[in-house]
């Protein structure tokens, strides 16, 4: 995967960084922006070609009212050059470009991607507006930018999975970004940049919308974004019907068994 570390590549991220800086910070409903063809083609030709299948990794599945998606953050069990592309999006060549392009300053990578990695949402998936986590509790730093590079072929508008981007008043998604194979959308993370796709996937039974996901940080925010830690913020979009969460029959059987029933069967496994 030497084409990452090309000299034609790095200056490829310096000349985007710098040109399209101003466009970032201006663009609407927060700072983001998304660019085609990002990687180096050999590059993203083969992180698709090493992109796990559902049934090929123990993936974190989330199945609720609010999200339906797969998502593997354990990198270094990844196939080598996908791996290595991942490996890539935390080097300093990266961190300069970011630093650059947003504006921000003294940009520090996660090595252990919480909540990145790999992503991935069959048909009827969906992921509901939301804002992200806002502090890594083990690095004990802020989440100030995300980073999505997406790796679908072919990928048809009436597929759906655009990635949206909402208002401060969650009343539109002033944004929307089709997931293009190897089009990267980066956006500044803070307790309002409410962001998702939240309409189900429509693709073909046998297609995936897959993502990468790089996350990164800084010690301390500025004084306006300051705030209380938190998890992720879901919202409600206007005209939504909240689906309601499913349960297993374990969740059944617990919902009904008196507590001291429970307790008691507990005592008995230990």
């Amino acid at each position: 995967m030497q084409e990452l570390y090309s000299e034609e590549f790095r200056k490829k991220l310096e000349s985007l960084a710098k040109e399209r800086a101003g466009e970032y910070l201006s663009n609407k409903p927060f700072p983001h922006i998304y660019f085609d063809n990002f990687l180096p083609l050999e590059a993203a030709e083969a992180a698709l070609q090493d992109f796990p299948e559902p049934k090929q990794l123990a993936w974190s599945k989330f199945d609720t009212g609010k999200e339906r998606k797969l998502a593997f953050d354990e990198v270094e069990r990844l196939p080598r050059r996908l791996r290595e592309v991942l490996y890539f999006l935390n080097s300093r060549p990266m961190l300069q470009f970011l630093e650059v392009l947003t504006g921000i300053q003294h940009v520090i990578a996660d090595p252990y991607f919480v909540g990145g990695g790999l992503h991935q949402i069959k048909r009827g998936g969906n992921l509901e507006v939301h804002a992200d986590f806002n502090y890594h509790t083990k690095l004990k730093l802020d989440r100030r930018i995300n980073l999505l590079i997406y790796l679908n072929k072919d990928w048809k508008e009436e597929y759906g999975g655009h990635f949206e981007l909402w208002n401060r008043d969650m009343t539109a998604a002033e944004q929307k970004i089709l997931p293009l194979f190897n089009r990267c959308a980066i956006f500044s993370t803070t307790s309002y940049s409410y962001h998702g796709h939240p309409t189900p996937l429509s693709c073909p039974p046998d297609r995936t919308r897959k993502s990468m996901a790089t996350y990164y940080y800084s010690n301390g925010r500025p004084e306006e974004e300051i705030g209380d830690a938190h998890s992720t913020l879901f919202q409600a979009r206007p005209g939504a019907v909240a689906e309601k969460p499913k349960h297993t029959m374990k969740d059944v059987v617990v919902a009904v068994t008196p507590p001291i029933l429970i307790s008691a069967l507990k005592s008995l496994r230990k």
